[in-house]
């Protein structure tokens, strides 16, 4: 593919088309964005460097209009609806746009799905995303779908899912799919299968499985996630009554992630999810480098959260560098939280007679207001870890 081809990204306000828009304006290709609301990309930094169309996938003359003279249409929408007709409308969106490339002639759609063994009953999200790729690969127009299982990134709700459970459970009762063998992804590789994509034969029209090649079980992703962040040594209990959607209500209940998204999260994990080819490498090469395994993938993420590096990373020189980075339109529960509480009271007494005071607080001598509560605030603290 030439550079001055134009490339179309759906799904450019989300975790993965944000990264790679970033990506294909740092290569120099022309790109042009489907969004609904353009305001989204209000504090994006590549946003004066693309085309934005405005407008919903689901309307036809929108979809026509955005795939006028695109060369390769990139489809990484993927909602976290549910209730009556989601299935449906999952694919009707996906058949409009597949409508709309064909007939403006595009020469490929590039889809990332999820990965999903063969012959079981499938979750409702796993499912339609599925059936949206099938929608994509009879399209007439030739398409590159790729399936990765759990993407590892600093802003992945997959990632954030395992870092607050970790962060905030010494203990966790888990329904019994945390014993499930998961092949998880690093985010930067994802990029590269998806930027590898650009240069694919023409007229090649099939699914590709990519992941790390590290197959763990999610408690083993627990467990290692703690052990790079520091943390104590994390228990996972596997119970087989926590059904999908109580263990919805209780990554909601204990963590920021809303249940809306946790739910298909959860749901995604209840079958095996590891790569059955990896024939992706007989057309793209392995990233520089080699793939990154789950601890370095981890251990990037979490060396990309640290102070002063999130926002100075976006306008660096190198964002080949900062694909995991958390990005505007992450999601506002990701990353690290802080709160800060700052008061002030001036007195007279020596500043070493102040700080003997505030040393003393807590311990043997407790608090100087409400000290039953206290030590009920100090109990809890440690029942949470």
């Amino acid at each position: 593919m030439r550079n001055d081809d134009l490339v179309l990204v759906t799904g450019a306000t989300g975790y993965i088309g944000g990264r790679l828009v970033s990506r294909l304006v740092e290569d120099g290709r022309r790109v042009r964005v489907v969004v609904r609301s353009p305001q989204k990309l209000r504090d994006v930094p590549w946003a004066a460097q693309v085309e934005v169309v405005e407008g919903d996938l689901q309307d036809a003359e929108t979809m026509n209009r955005a795939s006028e003279g695109v060369s390769t249409l990139y489809y990484l929408v993927h909602s976290m609806g549910s209730g009556r007709g989601f299935e449906e409308r999952e694919a009707q969106i996906a058949s409009t746009v597949a409508k709309a490339a064909s007939q403006a002639s595009v020469k490929r759609i590039v889809y990332l799905g999820g990965l999903h063994p063969q012959g079981v009953k499938l979750s409702t999200h796993m499912r339609s995303r599925v059936a949206v790729g099938d929608v994509l690969l009879a399209s007439g127009v030739p398409t590159i779908a790729f399936q990765a299982g759990v993407v590892i990134g600093s802003g992945s709700a997959s990632f954030e899912m395992i870092r607050h459970l970790a962060d905030v459970l010494p203990v966790m009762p888990a329904p019994k799919w945390v014993l499930n063998r998961i092949e998880p992804i690093s985010v930067r590789d994802v990029i590269h299968y998806l930027l590898g994509a650009l240069d694919l034969p023409e007229g090649l029209n099939r699914t590709f499985d990519i992941g790390s090649g590290d197959v763990l079980t999610y408690a083993d992703m627990m467990k290692r996630y703690a052990e790079a962040a520091g943390l104590p040594g994390r228990t996972v209990l596997a119970l087989p009554v926590l059904t999908p959607r109580l263990a919805g209500h209780w990554v909601n209940l204990v963590t920021p992630i809303p249940r809306a998204m946790a739910m298909p999260l959860i749901e995604s994990l209840q079958h095996d999810a590891v790569t059955a080819e990896a024939d992706i490498h007989e057309y793209v090469p392995h990233p520089e480098g080699g793939l990154t395994d789950y601890r370095a993938a981890v251990d990037l993420a979490l060396n990309k959260m640290s102070a002063g590096e999130v926002e100075t990373s976006w306008a660096g020189a190198s964002q080949r560098d900062a694909v995991a980075d958390p990005l505007p339109s992450d999601p506002q529960w990701a990353g690290h939280t802080v709160y800060k509480d700052e008061r002030t009271f001036r007195s007279s007494a020596p500043a070493p007679a102040v700080w003997k005071v505030i040393e003393g607080i807590g311990g043997e001598n407790g608090w100087y207001s409400w000290p039953v509560a206290w030590a009920a605030r100090g109990w809890l603290d440690k029942l949470a870890g």
